[in-house]
């Protein structure tokens, strides 16, 4: 949840508790939400191989900059056209987050 707040910037919509040792957080405002469960029972991550998340940025220069000082790794970035650039990290969870500038 914090990877979504503090990286991301998504804010919490709402939180409940879903029984013993159980949580769950919908982050984001509008139409579309990131669900987080937290399930106390499962605390190990898979790797969620062909899973990526994107999120559209003002600046891929100013979000780099940004997460590099939180000491994340980041692949990229990459401009495969003269209208948009993107780069790539993962969250806790090893899900593949892009955030995109268009340009």
């Amino acid at each position: 949840m914090k990877f979504y707040q503090e990286v991301v910037g998504l804010t919490i919509s709402r939180r409940l508790a879903a029984g013993p040792g159980m949580d769950i957080v919908f982050l984001g405002e509008g139409e579309t939400k990131i669900e987080l469960i937290f399930d106390a029972k499962h605390l190990e991550t898979n790797e969620p191989g062909g899973i990526f998340l994107g999120f559209e940025v003002d600046s891929v220069d100013e979000k780099i900059k940004f997460l590099k000082e939180k000491g994340l790794e980041i692949s990229g970035p990459y401009q495969p056209q003269p209208y948009i650039k993107f780069f790539y990290v993962k969250d806790p969870n090893g899900v593949n987050i892009q955030f995109v500038e268009n340009i």
